[in-house]
């Protein structure tokens, strides 16, 4: 087995609008653009000349049966057949088969509890960094899982993933996951209210003010944050002109940096108390004394 197995390796959006979505992530992430365009239209996005993911329309079909504009992390394999085969009898669904494309063979495919995500084998850009930290990369990904010990056992099955050792600020709930010793993202249970099991992913950015303020500008929506994690990083979950969900984080300036809002707090609260990685955020002024203590730095 290779060290790339199991390892995300690429990331997708599949958007209603590629001209206003390449132009709102440049603006945003710091993107640069390429064509990879094959059978169809595919843009392919660079940082700091680095291939990181792709941009496509949200298929035709996809719309009529009611699909919305998202993003989809890709996780490479060695035998995407196989892998195919193994989810299934793991009790996953396949949505798009086993398929050669531009960017190597892919699947998309669902987890049991319907989180949808990529397979690839024989990627022929991009691929996992070494330094996924740096600005433009995906540095995190997190999975709001139905049954959060359910979906670990899927996935380690599946890929091998592993638990990593947990921190002492981490919420019991929060899992998180590794790969080849290397810890990559985390697993918590989703809000009933939340109408499906999905992923998550946070994109690097040098400064996260200036990054929140040009979603805001751009058109996109802060529906958390800028919320504060021990160790000075910042996080922000935002939703793009087109209705796809992604994830800032970083350091910032602090200039910029508004107080977050009771509304945002409240939201926080609401999300099980979580800024990320399992880390606890601000307990809004008047809330329940009983509620868990919640705290920025």
């Amino acid at each position: 087995m290779s060290d790339r197995h199991g390892r995300f390796a690429w990331y997708e959006l599949l958007t209603t609008d590629m001209a206003a979505a390449k132009v709102f992530y440049g603006r945003v992430v710091g993107w640069d653009a390429k064509d990879g365009s094959a059978a169809f239209p595919y843009t392919i996005l660079t940082a700091d000349h680095a291939e990181v993911g792709g941009l496509m329309e949200l298929p035709p079909e996809a719309r009529r049966m009611g699909a919305m504009p998202r993003w989809v992390g890709y996780v490479e394999v060695d035998d995407i057949d196989g892998t195919v085969e193994r989810l299934k009898r793991l009790g996953g669904s396949v949505f798009v088969p086993p398929t050669d494309s531009n960017i190597g063979r892919v699947s998309i495919v669902a987890d049991p509890q319907t989180a949808t995500f990529g397979l690839l084998g024989g990627l022929k850009c991009g691929g996992p960094l070494e330094q996924p930290e740096k600005p433009g990369q995906v540095g995190w990904r997190e999975l709001f899982a139905a049954d959060g010990k359910k979906a670990f056992a899927f996935y380690s099955e599946l890929f091998g993933w592993q638990l990593a050792e947990r921190e002492n600020d981490l919420l019991e709930s929060y899992q998180l996951i590794a790969q080849g010793g290397r810890t990559f993202g985390g697993i918590f249970p989703k809000l009933p209210r939340a109408p499906v099991p999905f992923w998550l992913y946070y994109v690097e950015v040098p400064d996260i003010a200036l990054a929140v303020a040009r979603v805001k500008e751009g058109g996109g929506r802060v529906v958390q944050g800028p919320m504060e994690l021990l160790g000075g990083s910042w996080i922000a979950r935002c939703i793009d002109p087109q209705g796809a969900m992604f994830s800032l984080q970083g350091k910032t300036s602090q200039t910029g940096i508004a107080p977050a809002s009771t509304r945002e707090l409240d939201w926080a609260t609401e999300w099980g108390g979580f800024a990320s990685r399992g880390r606890v955020v601000a307990k809004p002024k008047g809330a329940d004394r009983t509620a868990p203590k919640r705290e920025i730095k």
